[in-house]
């Protein structure tokens, strides 16, 4: 069952995520289908990257998320099949695995450019075209080595290196930090959370030390203002033009395409 590992890491009577119940065909060969990027805040920040393919979203994590300069390749670390309803979700896990904030970053569609799917990821080369709200253009996914199998340790195949393609939507900005935003809600972290429940991690937050419990300690502090009318929602990021969509200029200062339509519900060493 694809969504096997999905549903044994989570306790559904406590997360608010989808269970993943309903069933989905999704297109073959070279159409387009769904894909989002969520930023995730839990025991430390990464961006989950998730591609629709054979009725769930296929997905890596990208501890420093999506890159659109060429010359940089972000270390896509696969993990477990995601129900496509997953695509939509934004709010918080209490308690848990993956315990912590979850933002839709970037949503859209995505195309293959080879006609056989299942074999490019067989053969660990997946180029593809993204249509996004934030990220377009020619991207690929290519499986590396795994670290563990440069230590002598068996190598799992879970390594893969995501890459953006010289184009017309390719720049040397770091998109991460020019387009911050969620593209469902326009929020950032400390708006998600003051939506919901800021004093749930009082005790018990997904991290307490280091530069992510720090990130905690602010956002649950001004979560709790925000919820208490005490302090205004902060300031939208300068490259974020659209508050409610979270469209944003691209490299090359384009208007956003294709895809700002509504989607479809549902060089060096790699950074890390």
């Amino acid at each position: 069952m694809a969504l096997e590992k999905y549903k044994q890491k989570r306790d559904f009577t406590k997360s608010p995520e989808p269970a993943g119940d309903k069933p989905r065909k999704s297109p073959a060969g070279r159409k387009p289908r769904f894909f989002c990027v969520q930023k995730h805040l839990a025991s430390h920040l990464h961006y989950d990257l998730r591609l629709e393919h054979n009725g769930v979203l296929l997905s890596w994590a990208v501890p420093k998320g999506p890159a659109i300069d060429p010359t940089i390749k972000r270390l896509a670390m696969h993990v477990e099949d995601h129900p496509v309803d997953y695509g939509e979700f934004e709010g918080v896990i209490p308690s848990g695995y993956g315990a912590g904030i979850v933002m839709l970053w970037d949503r859209g569609t995505w195309t293959p450019d080879v006609d056989d799917v299942d074999a490019a990821l067989a053969k660990g080369d997946l180029k593809m075209t993204l249509d996004g709200y934030k990220l377009k253009g020619s991207w690929v996914l290519v499986r590396t080595r795994g670290w563990g199998s440069r230590e002598g340790k068996a190598d799992d195949g879970r390594s893969w290196l995501l890459i953006k393609h010289k184009d017309d939507w390719a720049g040397p900005i770091d998109i991460a930090e020019f387009a911050p935003l969620s593209v469902k809600s326009g929020g950032d972290f400390a708006e998600i959370l003051s939506a919901e429940d800021p004093d749930i991690w009082r005790s018990n937050r997904p991290a307490e030390g280091g530069e992510t419990g720090k990130m905690f300690d602010s956002i649950i502090k001004r979560a709790l203002a925000m919820k208490a009318g005490q302090a205004p929602a902060p300031a939208k990021a300068k490259g974020e033009r659209l508050k409610a969509k979270g469209q944003t200029k691209t490299a090359k200062s384009r208007k956003p395409g294709a895809g700002s339509r509504k989607p479809r519900a549902g060089s060096g060493k790699p950074e890390d």
